[in-house]
């Protein structure tokens, strides 16, 4: 009596500290915490620390880091059930901390992916519930650090192989409702489980669906013969060697026609590296940037040349030519002249155009070449 009423006062005293929103159960050897169906997107925070079992089904989880966090703290917890959830992957280290779990139920989710060590930690598991997800590839080294594994529920995947070593020990494993191909990929897994001491539960329903379709045959009885994986496999080295010896051949093919492995009358001369496509790459670079500069430069230059080529047709005055120029100049100067200096040494006169020498110019004519001595008299 008065252990159990010592029992009660710890039990009180831990959870008038630890305040509890949780629906849970308290007795003496366990603490049992109901958060089913509540389309919960998180495990609760504020739960009972000393929870042993806890039950998380029907609800929106993802097992987010969040909720690892929240998990870790439950170092006390035996028994955890998360099936009916939306959990699509399980990452590495999802489940440290809880030693003490011994029950893990993970099943109707949407688990497609699961990391190596997604179990690293749960020393003490005995029960793995991975049934009706999504899994398409697994091997037996998931579960390796599983050192109490006794059994494993992987029925209702989308498995058709399942890699393992023989080292793998379990009890039961339950394998149903998986599109299995007995094929040489399925050979270890038929090994294991005529040579280990494992119960196959619910054989009947484990059977072949590839190659035989029609007749229903049970992945532990399908006919594989081991002769014939070892010839497929030495088939398959052998088609692999072939074609690295082709490669090979060629390489030194190439090699023995490179220009740079000629030798020259005086001796072996050293090899010399190849020009990679690089280069070609970088000189049709090169080449595309320097005609796109020229075409631009051309673009902006042409028509100012062009314009300069049209206004240039000015000739020089022939000698005999300086009388008629005086009297135009002058007849010019006596109706409206205009004359501007940009320098003492050479006077530059600008007059009004009278007769026009080039059609299409604005009315005004520069002419260097008229004679010192004319500009001189004017």
């Amino acid at each position: 009596l008065n252990m159990k009423l010592s029992w009660l006062v710890i039990w009180a005293g831990t959870l008038f500290l630890n305040p509890v929103t949780a629906d849970c159960n308290i007795t003496s050897q366990t603490v049992t915490c109901e958060e089913s169906g509540k389309n919960l997107p998180n495990i609760p925070a504020k739960l009972f620390q000393n929870v042993t079992k806890l039950s998380l089904k029907n609800n929106k989880i993802t097992l987010k880091d969040s909720d690892k966090e929240i998990l870790r703290s439950f170092i006390n917890l035996t028994e955890l059930y998360l099936n009916e959830n939306m959990i699509s992957v399980l990452y590495n280290n999802s489940f440290c901390n809880l030693t003490k779990l011994v029950i893990l139920d993970i099943s109707n989710n949407l688990i497609s992916t699961v990391h190596t060590a997604a179990f690293a930690g749960l020393n003490q598991l005995s029960v793995l519930n991975l049934s009706y997800n999504m899994i398409t590839q697994l091997d037996s080294d998931v579960f390796t650090s599983l050192t109490s594994l006794t059994v494993l529920d992987l029925q209702y995947n989308f498995l058709k192989s399942f890699h393992v070593k023989s080292s793998f020990k379990l009890t039961e494993i339950i394998l149903a409702g998986n599109p299995w191909t007995c094929s040489c990929d399925l050979l270890d897994l038929q090994t294991w489980l005529t040579a280990s001491s494992v119960t196959m539960a619910n054989e009947n329903n484990t059977t072949c669906t590839f190659p035989n379709t029609t007749e229903k045959f049970s992945i532990k009885t399908a006919a594989i013969q081991p002769a014939d994986c070892k010839t497929e496999k030495a088939s398959l080295e052998n088609t692999v060697t072939s074609i690295f010896a082709i490669k090979f051949k060629s390489r030194a093919l190439l090699t023995a026609l490179a220009p740079n492995n000629i030798t020259g009358n005086n001796g072996t001369h050293p090899d010399l590296p190849l020009l990679g496509k690089s280069w070609t790459f970088l000189a049709g670079v090169l080449g595309f940037v320097l005609s796109t500069t020229l075409l631009i430069f051309a673009a902006i230059k042409c028509p100012t040349w062009y314009r300069y080529l049209i206004s240039y047709s000015h000739r020089r005055l022939e000698e005999n030519d300086s009388h008629m120029f005086e009297q135009e100049f002058s007849a010019d100067m006596s109706s409206s002249p205009t004359v501007s200096c940009t320098s003492n040494e050479e006077p530059i006169v600008i007059f009004e155009k009278i007769h026009a020498f080039v059609p299409g110019e604005d009315g005004f004519i520069e002419d260097k070449y008229i004679d010192s001595y004319v500009t001189e008299e004017s």
